[in-house]
């Protein structure tokens, strides 16, 4: 190791301790339902999910003098809490040596398309405030000796706006405002599931009026789900993505989302055929992202077949050893599977070739120990033969030791640290891994303040679809900062917020907790078991990286078949926790059908290959060369320019998805403001009104 870096250092941006919650506060009444009488929490807001967006959403809101309390399945154990990379990023504006330009910003972070340019620019402008804000309550974001932010450059970043803590990056966020929520007095319900968005009225009236929840600490004989309901004005959807929704993929296990409770509440869905994959270790080991500096150590990947043969399958695809390892370098960069990136001999034929080798049964694997294999006929690797980028960076960093695993040691050493901890010593083996899906970059569609279609409801973080087609590699950890900010500062200016609300809709929860009976029940032919297995694996053989108009279509018409059965069924529970299950996958198979329906209208109306996923079609503008020619089984379709200036709106009616289009919001850059002309309008909340 040549970094001189104490090991307790090491060892404390490693092993992030988080704080322990203060008791949750009791419930002093009940409502009866059925035979149930449920327990009543009242709160003016109350956030679902405890990860970095919910967490400053709930900050911002309580120093603003709010009613609020935070609802978790499990507090600290979602993505934010316990995902990452080498170095994760957050991406903010540069404030390392010139400043930065917003509207540049806007512009780089709406660059992949189908995202509204004013949503880019309040990222952007807001980001200077999340940095420093994060920073006050004690993010370790590094500096230079003249207060200036390290920064380095990430996938869909030309500038280098990315910075980082290393790889607990979001662990840290999650703790500091985690601490800071505690000072606050906020209450945390731990071990608390929302179940069911509960509203009153109808059509434009209808409004938020609280959740329906399973509390482990209320289960009792009488109320065996711990069934309990918070009463609400407002309500903050920040539950993260679908994690679950894959076979394959990076999630922490148990991560159901928001898209769901969503769905059922009528709530608007947009740009849901968005997502990220790329290379990453598995989550029945240790889940996390091969970004940065994993791969930019250059280590040799090879898979083993059935038999225990090692194959040195990227030889197969490159044309030379200098083009192999500078396009594995560049996935540092270039993490997320894009299909223009598997043209031209690019970064994201890696992926298609370990996309291929587990199809086909193999394990992959990458070797820190080695340097890549040659190609067959050409010279073996070395550092001073490798694409002028690549050299400079390694030239640059002073990563020129002979093995993959002293360049990391050099460059990261965090990276080996990190992977200790879970049992595996990159020094002396293997690392097993996949091409996994990652991140859901649609979700609930809001506007500029976080407001969904439904009254009172907004969402903040992977729970809402705001990140457009590609994103700069952090700008999500931004997204959700800035839009927590957003969100708790209409909330205060609207008021709604200030007292928890002590009247009660007639009829509050009735037909929810019905449905719910409906659905989660003590016997049906369809168990928790076998709707996980058939959703998942749909979505990973169907929806994953390569795809298809007739696969998406039988993959949709089986998710239909399901969620009927679903409906007229339910779905079987064998104690408690499972009950509690049964409701979350019935809103993983809604998802499923969802996204299914999404992409099968994408394709349906010529929607070619961008960021998620390849389009195949024998028609297709393009197809990915390798070193013995054409695979034209993977000819894909390009996108069509015009797609980038829409998003796929989608709703379901209870039986059936909804969907359509809308055009981008814009944003005007010429337009400027002028200090005494708007300064009223802040004073009086007007710039609040839409």
């Amino acid at each position: 190791m040549t970094i001189d870096v104490p090991q307790s250092i090491l060892d404390a941006l490693t092993d992030v301790d988080m704080p322990k919650l203060a008791n949750e506060p009791a419930s002093s009444e009940t409502i009866s339902l059925g035979s149930i009488d449920l327990p009543v929490y009242r709160f003016g807001c109350v956030i679902v999910g405890s990860g970095a967006a919910g967490l400053r959403a709930a900050v911002e809101l309580k120093r603003r003098g709010d009613n609020v309390a935070v609802v978790s399945q499990s507090a600290w154990g979602g993505t934010s809490a316990c995902s990452g990379s080498d170095k994760q990023t957050l991406h903010t504006a540069n404030t390392s040596d010139h400043g930065d330009d917003y509207r540049a910003m806007a512009r780089a972070v709406r660059a992949g398309g189908a995202m509204d340019e004013d949503t880019a620019y309040v990222e952007a402008v807001g980001s200077a405030r999340m940095m420093a804000s994060l920073q006050f309550m004690g993010l370790p974001l590094p500096q230079d000796r003249l207060g200036g932010t390290l920064r380095y450059q990430t996938d869909h970043d030309e500038v280098g706006r990315a910075t980082s803590c290393g790889p607990r990056t979001s662990r840290l966020m999650v703790k500091v405002l985690a601490e800071e929520a505690i000072r606050l007095a906020i209450p945390i319900y731990n071990q608390t599931t929302a179940l069911k968005i509960l509203t009153a009225g109808q059509g434009t009236g209808k409004s938020v009026v609280g959740i329906l929840a399973s509390r482990g600490a209320d289960r009792s004989a009488a109320n065996p789900l711990g069934l309990v309901i918070f009463r609400c004005n407002v309500l903050v959807l920040a539950a993260g993505g679908p994690g679950e929704l894959y076979r394959d993929s990076v999630y922490p296990n148990g991560c159901f989302g928001s898209l769901g409770l969503a769905l059922e509440a009528g709530i608007e869905l947009v740009n849901l055929t968005e997502s990220q994959f790329g290379i990453s270790t598995r989550r029945e080991a240790f889940p996390w992202n091969l970004s940065g500096t994993y791969v930019q150590s250059i280590p040799h990947i090879y898979s083993l077949d059935g038999e225990g043969r090692e194959h040195h399958f990227l030889a197969q695809y490159y044309r030379t050893t200098q083009e192999l390892a500078s396009n594995l370098f560049r996935k540092g960069y270039q993490w997320p599977f894009h299909s223009t990136r598997m043209l031209e001999f690019g970064s994201s034929l890696v992926d298609l070739a370990i996309h291929r080798e587990t199809a086909a049964g193999r394990r992959v694997f990458m070797d820190f120990n080695r340097n890549p294999l040659p190609v067959e006929g050409d010279q073996p690797f070395a550092l001073d033969r490798l694409d002028d980028d690549v050299r400079r960076y390694l030239g640059h960093a002073g990563a020129t030791q002979a093995l993959p695993i002293d360049r990391l040691a050099h460059m990261n050493p965090l990276a080996i640290e990190l992977y200790r901890r879970y049992k595996t010593d990159l020094a002396t083996e293997p690392l097993e891994f996949a091409v996994n899906n990652q991140h859901m970059n649609g979700g609930v569609m809001v506007d500029v303040w976080g407001r969904s279609n439904l009254a009172g409801c907004y969402a903040v973080g992977e729970a809402a679809g705001t990140h457009g087609v590609t994103r700069p590699g952090g700008a999500a950890l931004n997204a959700g900062q800035v839009f927590g900010t957003r969100a708790a500062e209409h909330i205060a200016a609207s008021g709604h917020a200030k007292s928890a609300p002590l009247a009660d809709p007639e009829g509050m929860a009735r037909a929810e907790f019905e449905q719910l009976q409906s659905i989660v029940r003590a016997e049906s032919p369809v168990t928790v078991a076998s709707v996980k297995a058939a959703v998942q694996a749909r979505m990973s053989d169907s929806a994953g990286i390569i795809c298809d108009a007739d696969g998406v279509r039988t993959a949709l018409d089986d998710a239909r078949s399901l969620n009927a059965q679903i409906r007229s069924q339910g779905i079987s529970h064998g104690h408690a926790a499972e009950a509690v299950r049964a409701a979350q996958w019935h809103q993983m198979a809604l998802a499923s059908e969802a996204v299914l329906a999404a992409l099968d209208y994408y394709i349906g109306t010529g929607g070619g290959s961008r960021g998620a996923r390849a389009i195949c079609d024998p028609m297709g503008e393009a197809a990915p060369a390798v070193r013995s020619g054409t695979l034209e089984a993977y000819r894909f379709r390009q996108e069509r320019e015009e797609h980038k200036a829409e998003q796929i709106v989608l709703s379901f009616d209870g039986t059936r998805m909804q969907i359509g289009t809308r055009p981008n919001r814009t944003f005007n850059e010429n337009e400027k403001s002028f200090f005494e002309r708007d300064w009223p309008a802040w004073l009086t909340g007007r710039i609040y009104a839409h």
